[in-house]
């Protein structure tokens, strides 16, 4: 039905005597989104991340534990590494991080918080991509992807794939540099979830509470309006516990600070934690 409207829309806008005079790109792209893209027809989603638990978000600007190394860091039981953050990162921290970690069989990504953090390794698996759906400006939703795009050209498409953040908690960092609104209802982040997912395509939903554990019955909202995403939880995972709570309600736990705070033991922990509680709720 939507689909029809769309198209009905776009017929009447461009009747010969409206004076509008489209671009054949703008059909091109108008049919591609109804044809091909059209929501509610969410093509498989089937990314490795959709049997990830748990995932292990490590800050290159941030120190290990003393005593430990990376080779503790990816005994874990973590189920991909993650390598990113959101102040003073560099392609030199970066670089430091990933090669670390590729001598270990060990899923790798690499979340660039700008373009010129970005590595170019073969030792990667692929770049995850924020895009934050609540942030004010457009710039954090599109605008700093496309100077991407400018000022690198062709990316590794390949191997990338974006995450549809949904950032809540106002203090956390990436809330002060996105502008992101914060003040939302359980209802406005399903909402927000759907959009992602329906409109978008993204087959990533990132609920991010970063500094803080956060409201379980918003990321419970999230998942019961989701279809095929995965749904991603970042924030206040400290243990076993918190771990199994938030595991209860999302597909995959993202756990950062963590690992620089009291290292791979407790990071272990929370591996336990979401793992049980998605062998008992069969998630």
């Amino acid at each position: 039905m939507l689909c029809y409207v769309m198209l009905c829309y776009v017929i009447d806008i461009y009747k010969p005597n409206s004076g509008v005079r489209l671009d054949k790109r703008y059909f091109i792209a108008i049919f591609r989104v109804i044809f091909i893209h059209a929501p509610g027809e969410i093509s498989a989603m089937n990314g490795p991340w959709t049997e990830w638990d748990h995932v292990l978000k490590v800050d290159p600007d941030k120190p290990l534990v003393d005593g430990e190394t990376f080779e503790d860091v990816c005994q874990t039981g973590t189920d991909a590494i993650e390598i990113g953050g959101t102040l003073d990162i560099t392609t030199e921290k970066m670089q430091e991080v990933v090669d670390a970690c590729s001598r270990y069989d060990m899923p790798l990504y690499q979340e660039p918080s700008n373009p010129a953090v970005v590595v170019e390794s073969d030792a990667l698996d692929g770049y995850l991509v924020p895009t934050v759906f609540n942030a004010e400006s457009a710039f954090w939703v599109a605008g700093a992807h496309k100077e991407w795009v400018r000022i690198d050209g062709p990316l590794d498409w390949e191997r990338t794939a974006t995450e549809a953040y949904i950032v809540l908690n106002p203090d956390a960092s990436v809330a002060e540099v996105t502008e992101a609104n914060t003040d939302q209802t359980a209802e406005d982040v399903a909402a927000f979830a759907t959009v992602a997912e329906r409109l978008f395509g993204q087959e990533i939903i990132y609920i991010e509470y970063s500094g803080t554990f956060g409201d379980t019955k918003k990321v419970a909202a999230a998942a019961a309006a989701l279809t095929e995403s995965t749904l991603f939880y970042g924030g206040g995972i400290g243990g076993y516990d918190s771990a199994y709570e938030m595991g209860a309600h999302a597909d995959t736990i993202v756990v950062g600070d963590l690992l620089h705070d009291e290292g791979v033991d407790a990071v272990s922990e929370t591996v336990a934690g979401v793992k049980d509680a998605h062998a008992d709720g069969e998630i």
